[in-house]
């Protein structure tokens, strides 16, 4: 049972490279994106409920991406391992790939390529200042496979500069980056043929769950696809209070 625990335990390995966790917080998010190099018409913004229209109606839009923020349940263990075992490993490389999809390799970055992903795909990749850090990590990253995707992530003297800026504002104390911390991040975006993607750097690759029209990731069609699966899981297995919360990429507000 050990050998299987360990086959299917996705994490990065102790030794390996550590960050600060990010904190779960857009401005910080926003922060670290406007100095890589996203254009500040772009911010990172907190979603306070998804079943509330007048709340919703607060959030910006459109909406380019959505991050899912949660710390790691049996239960969603559980799922991701069944969903997982009859999934490839993702190959895909170049630019006539649908996504740009990270894998994570370096410890407590969860944060960090949640927030790649959203910057990297659908209409957010637009909103890159040309010559920025962000630029040129998207630009070498697109023709390179998974594996050397994340080396050069794992080396970018850039992108640790930046993350470290991030790390270090925020409201909360901050953990070490030896600490072992729960906290996952799931972002999911939309490719140029309106297909609503997965994005997380622990699963075997990017998925596809389902065609959203002209609609936004925030869209009831892309919520009942995305994030709400998810909700109902948890609540199905008698989770109790759920701590989780959900932050958008849409214009800025400024």
């Amino acid at each position: 049972m050990a050998e299987t625990q360990e086959f299917d335990n996705p994490d990065v390995p102790t030794g390996r490279k550590a960050f600060v966790p990010l904190e779960n917080n857009p401005e910080v998010m926003s922060s670290l994106v406007h100095k890589l190099g996203l254009s500040s018409t772009l911010s990172f913004h907190d979603v306070w409920s998804i079943d509330d229209p007048e709340m919703l109606a607060f959030v910006p839009r459109p909406a380019s991406a959505l991050l899912l923020v949660f710390p790691v349940s049996k239960t969603y263990e559980t799922y991701r391992m069944e969903e997982d075992k009859s999934n490839k490993e993702y190959e895909g490389k170049g630019g006539e790939e649908p996504v740009i999809w990270y894998k994570q390799t370096i410890r407590n970055a969860c944060g960090l390529i949640g927030v790649l992903h959203a910057v990297s795909n659908g209409t957010a990749k637009d909103f890159i200042t040309p010559g920025s850090d962000l630029r040129k990590l998207v630009d070498d990253a697109t023709p390179l496979g998974p594996i050397e995707r994340a080396d050069l992530l794992y080396n970018s003297q850039a992108l640790e500069s930046a993350h470290q800026g991030a790390a270090s504002q925020g409201q909360s104390d901050r953990p070490d980056a030896e600490d072992n911390v729960d906290l996952h991040y799931v972002c999911f975006i939309k490719d140029a043929k309106n297909n609503l993607w997965e994005m997380d750097g622990r699963r075997k690759g990017p998925i596809n769950r389902g065609n959203i029209g002209e609609e936004d990731v925030l869209s009831e069609k892309a919520l009942d696809l995305g994030a709400r699966p998810f909700f109902k899981r948890e609540a199905a297995a008698g989770a109790g209070e759920m701590r989780f919360s959900l932050v958008t990429l849409a214009p800025s507000m400024d």
